[in-house]
C-alpha cells in the first residue's frame, strides 16, 4: 500500500462516518463515497470494495434495513460506476457533472420502488400513477441529495487536490491496493 491510497482510503471511511451525525433527509455524503473512489482508485475491483467496505461499516452503526437496503446499494454501486468513468479525463468540470449525474441516478433507481418489495408493504400502485407519485414523493429528498452530493464531493476532491499540492508524492504516486 503506498501513501495515496491509504489518504484515498482514510477520505472514504471517514467520510461515511459523517453519516453517523445527524443530518437532514438524504443530506449525506453516500455519492460523493463513491464517486471519489471510483475516480480515484485505479484497481476496479477495489474502487468497488473500498466505498462499498465503508458504507456497509456505517451500515453497522446505523442499522441494516428492509430489501430496500438493496436498492440503496444498487444506486450507490451506479455511482461507483460514474466516478470509474471520471478517472479518464479528472477535472472540475467533469466532477461536477458526476456530482449531478450521480445524484439523478441515485434518485431514479431508489424511487423506482413500485416494482421493489419494501419492509413497508406495497408503497405503490405498479402503474405508471404509481411511478410517477413515487418520483414526486421522492422529490424532496432528490433535493436534498443534490445539495449533499455536491457539498460532500466539493469536500472529497477539492479537500484531496489541495492535500496533493502539499504533498506532491499523492499527486504522482498510482494507486496501489497490495
Amino acid at each position: 500500500m503506498n501513501n495515496k491510497f491509504l489518504t484515498i482510503t482514510t477520505l472514504i471511511f471517514g467520510a461515511a462516518m459523517l453519516r453517523l451525525i445527524p443530518h437532514a433527509p438524504n443530506f449525506s455524503p453516500i455519492g460523493a463515497i463513491a464517486l471519489f473512489g471510483g475516480a480515484y482508485i485505479n484497481k476496479k475491483y477495489i474502487a468497488y470494495l473500498i466505498p462499498i467496505m465503508a458504507m456497509v461499516l456505517s451500515d453497522l452503526f446505523l442499522g441494516f434495513y428492509g430489501p430496500e437496503m438493496l436498492i440503496t446499494y444498487a444506486g450507490f454501486v451506479a455511482s461507483i460506476f460514474i466516478g470509474t468513468q471520471l478517472k479518464k479525463n479528472l477535472n472540475i468540470v467533469n466532477v461536477a457533472i458526476g456530482s449531478m449525474a450521480t445524484s439523478l441516478v441515485f434518485f431514479l433507481i431508489t424511487n423506482f420502488v413500485f416494482f421493489y418489495p419494501t419492509s413497508l408493504g406495497p408503497l405503490y400502485t405498479h402503474d405508471f400513477t404509481g411511478i410517477v407519485n413515487s418520483y414526486i414523493a421522492g422529490w424532496p429528498f432528490f433535493q436534498n441529495t443534490f445539495a449533499s452530493d455536491l457539498l460532500y464531493n466539493s469536500i472529497l476532491f477539492g479537500g484531496f487536490y489541495l492535500l496533493s499540492i502539499n504533498v506532491p508524492s499523492l499527486m504522482k504516486e498510482k494507486v496501489k491496493a497490495s
